[in-house]
Parts: structure tokens; sequence; C-alpha cells
């Protein structure tokens, strides 16, 4: 056996052969391994975890979010990434939107929920199984009901006072006019009945049948945006993955404007550092690595969302080599997560990859079957129950990805009509010459742009198995300046290390959420064994057989 005993786990790691699914909630990846048990493939279960997140996990994502899938079908042999992120409504201006608090939430605040075509999609091209076998456990879990676990009732109770202002929503969620306690039932009835409505009538139901209609009159009363054409226009797209080398290995992830292109750009830069020698979480391996992640950060916010982006040189490897050269001793300030025009003293700034072109609230799962087909996905609502707005009579909770664009005008990902936002879930598959290594993905809002990173590094780097380097302790640098978030498993002294370099450390204590739940699964080159992984940091579990 080839999986790594390095590292260290604070659960047992978990293996099969004919199957494994990682995912953030339990249940979610029991109704994946039914559906593998039951004949289906990768693709079928992956959309029935979707469907279950969906009711176990209704805050994170569901049929009102979007999202992205990332396929290898072995059948096919065919590596594909499906985007289901659906567009701003043509009626998005900024005179009709506002500024960025004033869509936050609420039925100004949904792009067009993509998940349902998306899901469908998926199963119409590479599964085996219809929507109605597919949706089952889940329907089982919204008709009977799930005790809620400790994580779902601290994210509910988070919610309560966005979820209060709807009265369908808190009738949804909040039966008793209180936040439910762990352990307490939740029962969905009009998420089973949409889902069924669903498995019978595919996408017209959802995007032109009734759920349309319930969903543009709820926008006409309330002031909403997404209107009848928004929804008929919508279509997925299939498009091929982007990719890097790192250490012989080949890592892929979504292109742009997905902004997986600054986890891509990161590992290039990274990759000229000896990270091994260095040490696992030391200091000079972290101030590294937060430098790096600034210059892809800055790189991504510049360019990831223009027409035609420079794909190509800043996936460069002599592009990755400017880059690098720019990392001192000491810390420098970011501009942070997003975009700005206006850029403070010695602020990190975005290169010229161009000149090259020649030479929170999201959830992450994967699916693996015995034939080779190998998916993972990262969806989601945008925020805690997205909008907070469910469709009455329903149960299908809208999105928030409005508030995801920018209001600064010059930012290639302005509010603007009809527009695809630049987005940061970004599930990534990682191959050698033999063949699918790894699966690896997580939520995380901005962070997920440096956890990828740092997962990917533990098992290439520091050779640690997958559920290792999901629990390994995190760094992520996401805010103006020069402050750094760290989880405190890394020692006091490297963090003294560090506040010398310049460093602003902001302690999150041992395990903290707001760096991500990540989920993996590794593939023995050998003999074909799987391994999964789930983030102790939220409700993830992992199940094989």
């Amino acid at each position: 056996m080839s999986f790594s005993a390095k590292g260290i786990v604070h659960r047992s790691t978990v293996t099969g052969r004919r199957g494994m699914i990682a995912s953030a909630h339990p249940l979610a990846s029991l109704a994946g391994v039914r559906i593998l048990m039951e004949g289906g493939n990768a693709i079928d279960a992956i959309v029935a975890v979707a469907a279950a997140l969906n009711v176990v996990e209704p805050y994170m994502s569901g049929l009102g979010g979007d999202g992205y899938m990332h396929i290898y079908s072995a059948r096919e042999r065919e590596h594909t990434v499906l985007d289901y992120m659906g567009r701003s409504p043509y009626g998005a201006t900024f005179e009709e939107v506002g500024d960025a608090e004033s869509r936050a939430r609420g039925p100004k605040s949904p792009l067009v929920p993509g998940s349902c075509g998306g899901w469908l999609a998926a199963l119409e091209r590479y599964g085996t199984m219809d929507a109605a076998t597919v949706f089952e456990p889940a329907i089982e879990y919204a008709e009977l009901g799930f005790p809620l676990t400790v994580k779902n009732a601290e994210f509910t109770d988070f919610n309560v006072p966005e979820m209060l202002k709807y009265p369908s929503t808190a009738e949804t969620y909040l039966p008793h006019g209180r936040a439910p306690v762990a352990g307490e039932i939740m029962t969905q009835p009009d998420l089973a009945r949409s889902m069924r409505a669903i498995a019978e009538g595919g996408a017209d139901y959802f995007y032109r049948g009734e759920f349309a209609d319930r969903l543009v009159r709820y926008m006409e009363e309330n002031g909403g945006l997404i209107t009848h054409r928004d929804l008929e226009d919508f279509a997925v797209e299939w498009q091929e993955p982007i990719s890097v080398s790192y250490r012989g290995m080949r890592v892929f992830a979504p292109p742009p404007p997905c902004q997986a292109v600054q986890y891509l750009e990161t590992l290039n830069i990274m990759e000229g550092f000896d990270v091994a020698e260095m040490g696992h979480n030391r200091a000079a391996t972290v101030h590294r690595f937060i430098e790096a992640a600034k210059l892809a950060q800055v790189d991504r916010a510049e360019y990831a969302g223009v027409d035609s982006p420079p794909t190509a040189g800043l996936l460069s490897k002599e592009y990755a080599a400017k880059r690098r050269a720019e990392i001192g001793t000491q810390a420098r300030p970011s501009g942070g997560e997003r975009y700005t025009s206006a850029k403070m003293a010695d602020e990190v700034l975005a290169g010229d990859p161009r000149r090259w072109m020649l030479s929170e609230c999201t959830t992450h799962f994967s699916a693996i079957d015995a034939d080779g087909n190998a998916v993972g996905v990262t969806q989601s609502l945008g925020a805690g129950f997205g909008s907070a707005v469910v469709i009455p009579g329903t149960g299908i909770a809208l999105n928030n990805f409005l508030n995801w664009m920018d209001s600064d005008p010059q930012s290639p990902n302005a509010v603007a009509p009809g527009r695809k936002i630049e987005m940061c879930m970004s599930p990534a598959q990682v191959w050698d010459e033999q063949g699918l290594r790894f699966l690896i993905g997580t939520p995380g809002s901005y962070g997920i742009l440096q956890t990828t990173p740092q997962m990917i590094m533990n098992v290439i780097d520091h050779d640690m198995n997958i559920q290792a380097a999901i629990e390994a302790a995190r760094v992520k640098s996401t805010s103006p300046g020069t402050v750094i978030d760290v989880e405190t498993r890394i020692g006091e002294d490297v963090l003294l290390e560090l506040t010398q370099m310049g460093h602003r450390i902001n302690r999150l204590g041992p395990w903290n959420a707001e760096v991500g739940g990540g989920q993996g699964i590794m593939v023995d080159p050998e003999n074909g064994g799987f391994m999964g992984g789930a983030d102790p940091r939220r409700d993830g579990y992992a199940l094989g057989w």
C-alpha cells in the first residue's frame, strides 16, 4: 500500500476499492454511497450528494445556487469542467442594484440559479440513472427529516436575523420561530415536492415551468430582478480545464472567470522553492507562501474577469519566475481579496502576464467509482442561506452572488447586466503519468484560493495522506495590508518569526472553519485503492465501500 502514514490525523483514514464519497455531511456522503451500491456511477452519486446537501446543509448550497463540477469520464476518456454559474440578471445595473450593502441579501441579490441545470446536464451526459433515482435519498431526508448536528445548529442560528425578514424562509427553516437546536428534527416537505417535480419535468420545470412562474412572481412583488428572460436564457457551459505542472504532477482546475488561476499561479511560484526542505508550516515556508499568494491574488483580481484573460501568461513558468523574484524577506501589503483601483504605498501590484502569452458559505464534495469515473464539485449559495429568500411553496433558497460582484466600476468583475461573475469556487484534480492521484477542494470564499494549494502542497511536498493534508493547520491572507489569518496549531515561535518579517498575525484558534472545509479522495497508483479525507472543521465525512 503506497498511502502515506505521514501527517497528524484526528480521525482514522477511510479506504475503499469500489467507490468513495467525501462530502460536508455524513448523510450526504451516505446518499452517494447508496447510489454507488445500487449500481450507479460517480456522476450519479455526485448528483445524489448535491441533492442531499441541499437538505442537510441547506445554508451552503442547493437548487437555488450555482457552482462548478470537475469531471473525468472513464467511459469517454474525457476530462471536462461543467460550469453552472448563472449570470447576473439583465436588470442588474449599478443604479438598480445599489451599493454592496443594499444587495447583500434579499430579492435583488441573486444571480440566475444554475444548480438545477448543472445537476441534470451532468446526469444526461455522463450518468446512468434518472433524476428520480438519484434524488430519492435527498427526498427521504426532506420528508422524514433528520436530526441537526451541532454545526447545523450553529450555522442556522447565525443567520436567524436575516431569515426572520422573509416569512417563507422562516417557515422553512425556523418552524417554531427560533433557531433549532442540535438533535432537533428538521423536515422540508416543500423541497421534497420540488425535487419530485424537477425529476419528472426536468430543467423545463425549473427554468420555464411552475417554479419559474413562482420565482418571477415573487420577484415582481418584492422588487427583485430575475425575469422569465433571465431564466429561459440560462445555459450550462462545458469547458476544457486549465492546468500547471507541479513537481512532476499536473494540477487541473476550471478556467477563468473561475478564479482557480490564482492558486495555479501560486503553485507555479512555490515550485521554485524547496518547500519540503524548508519544512511544513515553518516561518520561511509560510512567509514565501503568503507573499506568493498575494502576488497571485492581485493578478487574479486584475485579469480573471476580463474578456479574453491572459491565462497562458499567468500560468507560464517564466512569468512565475519573475513574480517569485519579487518576494523578499519582509511582508508587503496586499490590496485584499477584491479589486481596488486605489492602491496603498508599496502595495503588491499586478504584473504583466501578456508578454509571456506566446512562449462563506460554500461546500465541496468528491466521488469516485471502481471504473475510474471521478468528480469534484464546489457549489454555493454565496452566504449562509444565500439571499435569505425562499420562494414560497418550493423550499428552494436563492443565492446572493450578485453581492460578490464589485462596486468599483473599473473592476472587471463590476456589477453589470447579464455578466458572468468571477468566482472563487474551483475544484481541482491532480494527475501524474499513471493517472488520477487525487481530487481536492474546499469552501471558504476567497480563502479557497489559498487553502487549495496548501492542501495540494501537503500531499506533494510533505508526503501527507489525504486526511492529514486536509487537517493540517492553515494560513491565509485575504485582508488588505499585511494581516495573515493563522490557526494556532502553528507554533508561537513561528508566529514570532513571521511578526519580525512584517506580518500582522490574526490568531484564529487551533481549528477554524474560516480557512475552509476541505474534502478529497486519493487513488493508490499501485492497486487502485481509494482513501477519502474530510475536514473536521465542519461536518465533513468520507465513506467508502
